[in-house]
């Protein structure tokens, strides 16, 4: 971009620049950081993003965890593998419901933390987990896939609802589909293999079980992880970088990912939002909590891409149609 203005700068002298950017903006991304601590609830993931060492590259990770409405925020962070540690650091001081994966170190996590810390399931890997047996258990994977697919509908007729509302429907609707997959894998048990894809699948479900069902309990809840989905952002992005460049790249790296992330989630022009916060976060006695990209927001409504808004609403609704009539197909079928 700048060679095609005319100007010709080192790749150093560019590396440098996002050095100094990734520097400045620390400060407002511990103030994030502080805030997504906050939440009564939060999503996790991470992704594996190879890190340069002498002599080739080692397995890191970029760790996203996701704030509630209130702290409207996603906050990354990088270690150098995926050891509890990383988590643990992350996660002091955290007091509420945790959407995660399966991973074992959350084990502990949720162990040590005396009952503050709620494990909470995704079922879209328990689904994936079905999925996979379709090849050698077809019938028996199919069925449970029908089941999980009418908790999935279930949730996408309540996407509008208030959490209140949202709650009664899952007490009402959920309850019997998930009583139904209960006892069927617990008459299964003894039936499949369990080296088989779907041993793995029922096994998993049950050590699982008390998390998976818990987004019943509280309206805000989801039934499955949305930080999977922010997590595209490094997948994509490790075909174009291909690796970081070492511990302090990686971090410097999750710096810049939470601002940028952040700003998205709000539907922020980043460029025009980077541009105000990189230039006040040079002065002194700066205000952290109005660069913050929710309050940034209500101060600066002209660089706020309502477009992007609609587009999302008008994807939603064509969604919630398609689906609307997947519905009304299957209960033709099942006629």
């Amino acid at each position: 971009m700048f060679a095609s203005s005319g100007v010709s700068l080192t790749r150093s002298t560019l590396c440098d620049i996002v050095k100094a950017s990734a520097e400045l903006l620390v400060p407002l991304v511990e103030r994030m950081r502080a805030a997504v601590l906050e939440s009564s609830l939060m999503w996790t993931d991470d992704t594996i993003v190879p890190m340069l060492i002498k002599g080739g590259t080692q397995r890191a990770r970029f760790w996203t965890y996701i704030g509630d409405q209130q702290h409207s925020y996603d906050v990354y962070d990088f270690t150098i593998n995926r050891s509890r540690d990383g988590p643990v650091k992350f996660l002091k001081g955290y007091s509420g419901y945790l959407h995660a994966d399966a991973y074992g170190g959350y084990d502990g996590i949720y162990l040590d933390s005396g009952g503050s810390i709620i494990e909470v399931a995704c079922w879209s890997h328990a689904r994936r987990k079905f999925y996979d047996a379709k090849s050698s258990n077809p019938r028996e994977a199919h069925q449970v896939l029908a089941w999980i697919n009418h908790l999935f509908d279930i949730e996408d007729q309540a996407r509008q609802m208030t959490s209140a509302e949202r709650l009664a429907l899952r007490c009402t609707a959920s309850a019997g589909v998930l009583q139904r997959i209960r006892d069927w894998l617990d008459r299964q048990t003894h039936r499949a293999l369990p080296k088989s894809n779907l041993g793995k699948a029922i096994t998993y479900a049950q050590n699982q079980w008390d998390a998976l069902c818990r987004y019943t309990d509280d309206g805000r809840l989801t039934i499955d992880n949305a930080s999977e989905r922010r997590m595209r952002h490094q997948a994509i992005g490790r075909k174009n970088w291909l690796f970081v460049g070492g511990e302090e790249p990686g971090h410097r790296a999750a710096t810049i990912y939470t601002v940028i992330s952040s700003a998205r989630r709000h539907e922020l022009d980043i460029w025009a939002c980077l541009r105000d916060v990189l230039d006040h976060l040079a002065r002194e006695d700066v205000d952290l909590d109005a660069l913050l990209p929710d309050r940034w927001k209500q101060s600066h409504p002209e660089h706020v891409h309502i477009f992007r808004i609609r587009e999302r609403e008008a994807q939603a609704t064509a969604r919630q149609e398609r689906r609307r009539r997947q519905r009304a197909f299957r209960r033709a079928q099942s006629r």
